[in-house]
């Protein structure tokens, strides 16, 4: 829900409220693809692990449901993102930005370079909307995002490392371990801080439509 909450308060700066809940409802869309995609694949971890939090685990919905539902709403959800109002350029970045988090669930947080997914995913979401409204996104903008979204991975991961390690998820956080990943932390949302004193926030945040 952050993400979409995040594309919305973007949009409606951007924009104006109308496009606004459209573009956080296929931004939405993508989320849930990414999230359904997870469980399913952690399904057996899961279990393992006894997370009871997850509906696949608490039986509240059947991994062939599921499965099920994620390939009826793949073609919706490309489709809404690309001829929605993010547009097909807009559109397709964002897509963009839900395929690397697919890849981080199948692929990447396996691999030393699971932060790369996020680096690239995080700035493709503000990138996206900005394009939406026939604008390239600031510079200042794609490295807040981009950082913030390696910060949150680094979190992200903290609550369930002993966890990970023993399902064998080796992704970067996992490999350099909690005092490591949390120095990391430190250090990014420092970077992002000194990145947002130092840029024109109210001009590149202002709405041409008003």
């Amino acid at each position: 829900m952050l993400i979409t909450a995040i594309s919305f308060l973007l949009a409606l700066t951007l924009w104006w409220e109308g496009p606004a809940y459209l573009i956080a409802f296929t931004v939405f869309l993508g989320q849930l693809l990414i999230g359904w995609s997870n469980d399913i694949y952690d399904y057996q971890d899961d279990l393992k692990h006894n997370r009871v939090n997850k509906p696949l685990v608490s039986g509240q919905v059947t991994i062939e449901n599921l499965r099920r539902a994620t390939f009826i709403l793949l073609p919706f959800a490309v489709i809404a993102n690309l001829l929605g109002p993010l547009g097909l350029k807009g559109g397709a970045v964002y897509l963009l930005g839900v395929g690397c988090g697919i890849a981080y669930n199948f692929y990447f947080k396996f691999r030393i370079t699971s932060p790369l997914v996020y680096f690239i995913a995080l700035a493709a979401l503000p990138a996206s909307i900005f394009y939406a409204v026939d604008r390239n996104p600031p510079l200042w903008v794609l490295a807040t995002g981009s950082l913030l979204g390696v910060a949150f991975h680094f979190a992200n991961v903290l609550k369930d490392l002993s966890a990970d390690r023993d399902s064998k998820i080796g992704g970067l956080p996992q490999r350099v371990g909690k005092r490591v990943s949390i120095l990391i932390i430190f250090i990014l949302l420092i970077i992002v801080t000194a990145i947002l004193i130092n840029s024109p926030i109210s001009s590149d945040l202002r709405s041409e439509f008003i």
